[in-house]
């Protein structure tokens, strides 16, 4: 499946006092990069819950490789590398295009539930925007 890439400036307050991006900030990049990784495919969470759906995070896995620092350009690139009855897996890789070095990975399992707030079945016209 196909790759977004969502190009993130680290900015001052997401360092720590050495100057380095602080390891939890990835999440939040990886969140803001499967956002739009949705989006590209027609769909939002927003949207998603208008319809009576929520996809919470219910596993979450991050190895940082290389360091991020203040002002240095990150892309995080996400994909879905599984999609199940009723969970997604999604990759992450976030390169700095500063030093052209990968400083992190990881990936992030969701499960798709529905009003009830159990697990459902990913609907078909759901699943195939997810397969784009």
């Amino acid at each position: 499946m196909s790759r977004t890439v969502e190009r993130i400036r680290v900015r001052y307050g997401e360092a720590d006092p050495m100057g380095h991006a602080y390891y939890a900030n990835y999440l939040y990049w990886f969140e803001q990069a499967r956002g739009t990784w949705c989006r590209e495919r027609g769909f939002t969470y927003k949207s998603l819950e208008e319809m009576g759906y929520k996809l919470p995070v219910v596993e979450v896995y991050a190895r940082y490789r290389d360091e991020a620092k203040y002002d240095d350009v990150i892309a995080v690139h996400v994909w879905v590398e599984e999609i199940k009855r009723a969970a997604i897996l999604f990759k992450y890789e976030a390169i700095n295009e500063t030093t052209g070095r990968k400083c992190t990975e990881g990936y992030t399992w969701h499960v798709m539930i529905g009003p009830e707030r159990k697990a459902v079945t990913i609907p078909p016209d759901i699943r195939a925007m997810m397969q784009v």
